[in-house]
């Protein structure tokens, strides 16, 4: 076998495992917003739907705000596999983006 045809079947494989990867990343992010839209709908920041006292409301606004941040943090995983792809689909898959040089196999 050619080292295209490895550089090709290399491809594939890290191709299923980022798509793989942008699946199960997508589930995450669906999931974190299901929670936040059912705090939000609750109208205290919780999902039970019943008043919290103060110090509570507190602890909620921390969860939500974690949340976010957990979200924004998957947000930004999924656009760097969606990238990954797309460099996949350019022939530029394993290559610096800046030097355009091909990495080192070893690493």
């Amino acid at each position: 076998m050619d080292n295209d045809e490895n550089n090709h079947d290399d491809n594939e494989d890290a191709r299923s495992h980022l798509e793989d990867d942008a699946v199960r990343v997508g589930d995450l992010i669906g999931g974190i917003r299901d929670e936040i839209l059912a705090a939000g709908a609750s109208g205290d920041g919780s999902s039970s739907g019943r008043e919290e006292p103060q110090e509570e409301s507190g602890s909620a606004l921390f969860e939500r705000e974690k949340e976010l941040s957990i979200l924004e943090s998957l947000e930004q995983e999924l656009a760097e596999i969606q990238a990954s792809i797309e460099r996949i689909e350019n022939g530029t898959y394993g290559t610096g983006e800046r030097t355009g040089s091909p990495f080192d196999s070893a690493h």
